[in-house]
């Protein structure tokens, strides 16, 4: 099961702050989010990714209702104003807004704040993880020129910031990135 080698690299490499898991949201390949947050373990987090959705307040409020009631912990992709408005625990920040890391941490201390990373790592001032993909093949448009677990790996040993693995990654694959503090999932979890 994904969690439970999530579980195991978070013991391994992981620090405590950090979830063990994270789940993305997809309007497409998880267009339920609500029945998603009903699978997730704790200390797994949601990364609600809205797209400009027309309910997205609405949903982010339920989502955050969600993760109270079973110990999870609720990020918004690429929102800060929405994050803050309903009481997030943090944000997601796609890879071409990685600089704004470090001004949301002097604003919002206690945020968790993850950063994408597309085929290469930068460092990313503020940020408390680094969420690199795309490692295996995938649904995902993105997901083309995969890492591979060897390169990911070596990637993720280099990172002074913690390195979550994204694409592809499944039960039948999770062992092999044994570099990494974690793993994040959009399809695998749904």
């Amino acid at each position: 099961m994904l969690s439970a080698a999530a579980r195991a690299l978070k013991r391994r490499n992981g620090r405590p702050a950090l979830p063990a898991l994270l789940f993305f949201t997809d309007p497409t390949r998880t267009p339920d989010p609500l029945a998603s947050a009903q699978k997730l373990p704790p200390d797994a987090a949601i990364v609600y990714r809205h797209f400009g959705a027309a309910g997205r307040l609405a949903m982010a409020k339920r989502l955050l209702r969600a993760c109270r009631r079973r110990r999870l912990k609720l990020l918004i992709g690429a929102d800060w104003g929405l994050a803050a408005r309903i009481g997030a625990d943090g944000v997601h920040l796609p890879e071409r807004r990685r600089s704004q890391a470090f001004q949301l941490r002097k604003a919002h201390r206690n945020w968790l704040i993850t950063v994408a990373a597309h085929r290469r790592l930068y460092a990313t001032p503020g940020a408390d993880a680094v969420v690199l993909a795309p490692i295996y093949p995938s649904a995902s448009p993105s997901a083309q020129n995969t890492l591979g677990a060897r390169r990911a790996n070596a990637m993720a040993r280099r990172s002074s910031t913690p390195v979550y693995a994204l694409g592809g990654v499944n039960a039948g694959n999770a062992a092999r990135l044994s570099s990494f503090a974690s793993l994040a999932a959009i399809e695998a979890l749904a």
